[in-house]
């Protein structure tokens, strides 16, 4: 276990300038480390590539932080004393100084979310969502076979009949929880929608061949630190070929360095897919990262494509997916039904799975062209409601073509 970290420290989050706009050739770290009065060790992706630990885990957290070392996001995170953070404001080669700060899990909870009865998985069963988004249909053209899709969440179930056959290797960044094993539920629901194996038996998941990593960023409890999602986004970000990081998860708030941090992965390749938030049905509502426009910011819709009362709404808002009422897989190789826009989001996290299975070449903004394309249009067609449409894997598998490239 980490030992308990001091609370005259704060954790933080301090972004430099990039390299070719500081005053000084100084290494970002050797700037940090002179402010401070204490040894800190600071681990990159790389040292995170090595070793299976999480990034304090077993450690002192005031002696242990995160190196990001992009030029669009030249980002190092540690807890610093009130000291330590005003002089770092002062320095001429730091760009901001922001406080982390947490994030949740974007399930629903207090409402009559089952069925009558248990779940019947008897045999192997589709899901509503998964027939409702036309994935069936697209699997004569793509399974999604060999696409990387990274759960930033609670961690998957590792032993789980329906996903052990397309489950990877992933990485904690929560810190005392090196495993990434699911001690919550949330990720592993997560994952069955996106990639539940054709297998003759429980459900099956949108892209049902598609590599499931588990990236986990929130604890136990379903809540974790913005800075872990910095950290696992910049681990993400050096992984090889197609990726989409599917983030069921978000908050009202966030500092600019996860912006930054959207953005050096998202042009390095990364398709973003993110919960649009469950603050509905009030207007303005999407939270981060959803909220950023390098991400796909999804709400959830019923079984009648309806707008589902809990969802946030708001102009970020790009695309509506199945979030209501979901079935999918759970801890311990069960199943059972969850809302939120937490279950939309790998609805589309799949349909671009499929998409990008069935064009190889394509590059995360033409995929995203393609899901936009493609979606089915609603009834009212408020597009702070539903953005482009209900996503629709089979229409954007399906395309032949040169796919557009997204525009921001």
């Amino acid at each position: 276990m980490a030992t308990t970290a001091d609370h005259s420290r704060k954790p933080m989050i301090v972004t430099f300038k990039r390299k070719n706009k500081r005053s000084t050739k100084s290494d970002k770290q050797k700037i940090m480390k002179d402010v401070m009065s204490s040894r800190v060790e600071f681990l990159t992706t790389e040292d995170f590539s090595r070793s299976g630990r999480a990034v304090a885990s077993g450690a002192d957290l005031d002696k242990v932080g995160f190196d990001v070392n992009r030029f669009k996001a030249p980002i190092l995170m540690a807890h610093l004393s009130d000291a330590e953070i005003d002089e770092l404001k002062k320095h001429k080669d730091v760009q901001r100084v922001e406080e982390d700060g947490i994030m949740y899990a974007l399930t629903m909870s207090g409402l009559n979310l089952r069925n009558e009865g248990a779940p019947d998985v008897s045999t192997q069963t589709v899901p509503h969502g998964i027939s409702q988004i036309n994935a069936p249909d697209a699997w004569a053209c793509s399974q999604g076979e060999g696409i990387k899709v990274f759960i930033c969440d609670t961690g998957i179930d590792s032993d789980h009949p329906d996903l052990v056959e397309n489950l990877k290797t992933g990485k904690s960044f929560v810190t005392d929880e090196s495993s990434t094993e699911d001690f919550n539920g949330h990720g592993t629901h997560c994952a069955g929608t996106v990639a539940a194996a054709l297998n003759n038996i429980g459900v099956v998941g949108v892209a049902p061949h598609a590599y499931l990593y588990p990236v986990k960023v929130l604890a136990a409890n379903g809540s974790g630190n913005w800075s872990w999602m910095i950290a696992a986004l910049d681990w993400i970000t050096e992984k090889k070929g197609a990726r989409i990081a599917s983030m069921s998860l978000g908050g009202a708030g966030a500092p600019q360095a996860l912006a930054d941090m959207c953005e050096a992965a998202y042009d390095d390749g990364v398709l973003l897919v993110a919960a649009a938030g469950n603050a509905g049905p009030a207007d303005n509502t999407v939270g981060f990262p959803g909220k950023y426009r390098h991400v796909m910011a999804v709400s959830a819709v019923d079984d009648t494509n309806m707008i589902a009362d809990f969802s946030s709404r708001g102009p970020e808002v790009e695309i509506a997916a199945p979030g209501v009422k979901v079935l999918s897989t759970v801890r311990g190789g069960g199943y059972d039904y969850s809302s939120g826009t937490s279950m939309a989001c790998p609805h589309v996290s799949g349909a671009a799975a499929l998409a990008w299975g069935s064009h190889r070449g394509a590059n995360n903004k033409q995929i995203r062209w393609l899901l936009n394309s493609f979606a089915n249009k609603i009834a009212d067609h408020d597009p702070e409601k539903y953005g482009n449409g209900s996503v629709n894997a089979n229409g954007s598998a399906f395309f032949i073509g040169t796919a557009e490239e997204h525009e921001l």
